[in-house]
């Protein structure tokens, strides 16, 4: 049987695409591709969660919002200061689940929510 090797893309409606991409670069350093003219991001190798949630779940945020990008970083202080420096909301509930890692939540300017996840030490410590 054939399989993905990874997600190859995230493509996303926005009501103003070049502010938002904007945003996300100052944010959270992604520089997004715009076509002919972009360049890709190239992710650091790493798990990738994929995941259904029931249709009435809350933790995608809004009841309109379909998908919710989780990004893994290395310092999740750090990236919510930064994405709160942006304009972004951030969540005030953090959470931290042993062997996993620590989790934050925040939204951009046009009210998509996202998850930062700070994983574990690989060492467990």
């Amino acid at each position: 049987m054939e399989r993905a090797t990874g997600i190859g893309g995230v493509f996303f409606r926005a009501s103003d695409p070049a502010t938002l991409a904007e945003w996300y670069r100052q944010a959270l350093g992604i520089d997004t591709f715009a076509g002919e003219s972009g360049t890709p991001w190239f992710q650091e190798a790493g798990a990738t969660a994929f995941s259904a949630f029931p249709r009435d779940t809350d933790y995608l945020g809004r009841p309109e919002q379909q998908v919710m990008l989780n990004f893994r970083v290395t310092d999740l202080d750090a990236m919510l200061q930064q994405v709160r420096a942006a304009g972004g909301t951030v969540d005030d509930d953090l959470q931290e689940y042993e062997g996993l890692g620590r989790f934050g939540w925040a939204t951009d300017p046009e009210g998509n929510r996202f998850e930062l996840w700070q994983p574990a030490p690989e060492d467990g410590g």
